[in-house]
């Protein structure tokens, strides 16, 4: 994709949801309240599909995702969703900025063929 964008100011948000209209996928809908009793929330999600983006900030810092309590907290949530039948793709701040969370959300929206296991990335 070329230019990297650090999603620390929010440039990685913009880009993300620049890609998915240049790419005419769906807009998700932020911040997500998937579950009907708990308080959980998808960063984005495209309910219809039933496919939610998570962006797992700190994983070099000790962040609440990486540290003990709070990646059993995720796992929850996580295998949840699942069972109820979304489509989980986790992403890192990074991620969002060179596109490829883009390509992922795309070959779950049917985009992309997705027959390589493998993703696209600019690396």
């Amino acid at each position: 994709m070329g230019a990297k964008i650090k999603l620390g100011d929010g440039c990685g948000y913009v880009f993300f949801k620049s890609l998915l209209a240049m790419r005419r996928l769906p807009e998700p809908v932020e911040e997500y309240k998937f579950h009907p009793k708990r308080r959980w929330r998808m960063d984005f999600a495209w309910p219809d599909q039933k496919i939610a983006l998570e962006v797992e900030g700190g994983v070099w810092s000790g962040g609440r995702h990486t540290r003990g309590s709070g990646f059993i907290k995720d796992m929850e949530k996580y295998n949840t969703a699942t069972l109820m039948g979304y489509r989980l793709i986790r992403v890192t701040p990074q991620q969002m900025g060179t596109g490829e969370a883009v390509e992922l959300v795309e070959q779950l929206l049917g985009g992309g063929d997705g027959s390589t296991g493998k993703i696209a990335t600019s690396n």
